[in-house]
């Protein structure tokens, strides 16, 4: 035990030279002075760089948190406009069907209306093929609304054509053909009966000048039955005195009827020569023209161009019409020659 009790101690003691430990004491002296500055600067940077870094760190955080809320409102937002977008989407295709569904009713609308409406104007033309039946009309006193509307369909259905691109390969069989079909085919009925044509003579001159322009505005080959029915009404009103005199003052009928016989299709030539000839069975009515082409030589040369046509009936009408233009021709001649 004692010896060990000695060894204790001795480890307690460290034998050092005066000299090593005056220098020590010097340099623990030295360190003591020096390095509190020393670790101070060192610290206090160090602190200011984890503040930095801490301040960063939270602005970074806050931040983050902000782009996150932002993110979340973006979010919401881009949810509510796909919900309002879809729909949207589920309206437009209900519209769709609905707008489609009513397009397919609205056709079949129009079909009835148009089927309807050429059904009846084929009864309405049929009828006035009687002379009886025109003679209630005009005692009815409601002929003169009937010609108006007439009129203004057949001048809305020809303006409306795409001259361009409708040719006789037209659909001459349907509803709207047939319609403003048996409209001209009445008047052209009403005018073939005396007191008709009488009325038309003396209260229906804007409804003679619409079928007059019509005829001009129609280019050749373009619906040629509407255009012989058009001609045979002008021709049956030109039948009268009054309507005779009604059409022929009319400065467009000789150029129109000019134009008509380069028509190409051989009736329409045929009614237009019918209505010239009618026009000239009055001689103070042809005189009346003198100033008109009437007596042109391209008219005449036109006139005898067409006496040479394969078609019998306009092959005839065209003779007679040139031996009238040349007996008028002569009849002028002898006029001037006495005056």
């Amino acid at each position: 035990m004692s010896v060990s009790h000695g060894a204790k101690k001795q480890d307690c003691f460290v034998r050092v030279r005066k000299r090593d430990l005056e220098k020590l004491t010097t340099e623990v002296m030295q360190l003591r002075e020096f390095l509190p500055s020393v670790l101070n600067g060192d610290l206090i940077e160090m602190l200011q760089k984890a503040r930095a870094a801490q301040t960063m760190k939270e602005d970074f955080v806050q931040e983050q948190e902000q782009l996150r809320q932002q993110c979340q409102h973006l979010q919401s937002r881009l949810d509510a406009v796909q919900t309002e977008c879809q729909k949207e989407r589920e309206e437009k295709l209900l519209l769709r069907d609905q707008l489609w569904q009513s397009g397919a009713e609205l056709q079949q609308q129009a079909d009835f209306c148009s089927g309807l409406g050429s059904a009846a104007g084929s009864l309405l033309w049929s009828c006035s093929s009687s002379q009886d039946t025109v003679t209630r009309w005009l005692a009815d006193g409601k002929l003169q609304s009937f010609l108006s509307v007439a009129a203004q369909t057949l001048e809305s259905f020809v303006t409306s054509l795409d001259q361009e691109t409708k040719t006789q390969t037209e659909d001459h069989n349907s509803h709207e053909h047939q319609f403003v079909l048996s409209l001209a085919g009445t008047i052209t009925n009403i005018a073939a009966v005396s007191c008709g044509r009488d009325f038309l003579s003396s209260s229906a001159h804007v409804l003679l000048d619409t079928l007059m322009k019509l005829l001009e505005l129609m280019k050749p080959g373009v619906f040629p039955k509407l255009k012989v029915l058009m001609l045979m009404a002008l021709y049956n009103v030109s039948i009268s005195v009054k309507g005779l005199k009604c059409i022929s003052e009319n400065t467009g009928l000789l150029p129109l009827v000019w134009t008509l016989l380069d028509d190409g299709d051989w009736e329409v030539c045929l009614h237009s020569l019918r209505l010239l000839q009618s026009v000239m069975l009055e001689e103070e009515e042809a005189l009346l023209l003198q100033g008109s082409p009437l007596l042109h030589p391209d008219f005449q040369a036109r006139v005898s161009l067409l006496t040479s046509s394969v078609q019998p009936s306009l092959r005839l009408a065209a003779q007679q019409t040139l031996e009238d233009l040349q007996a008028l021709q002569q009849g002028r001649g002898c006029k001037q020659s006495s005056l």
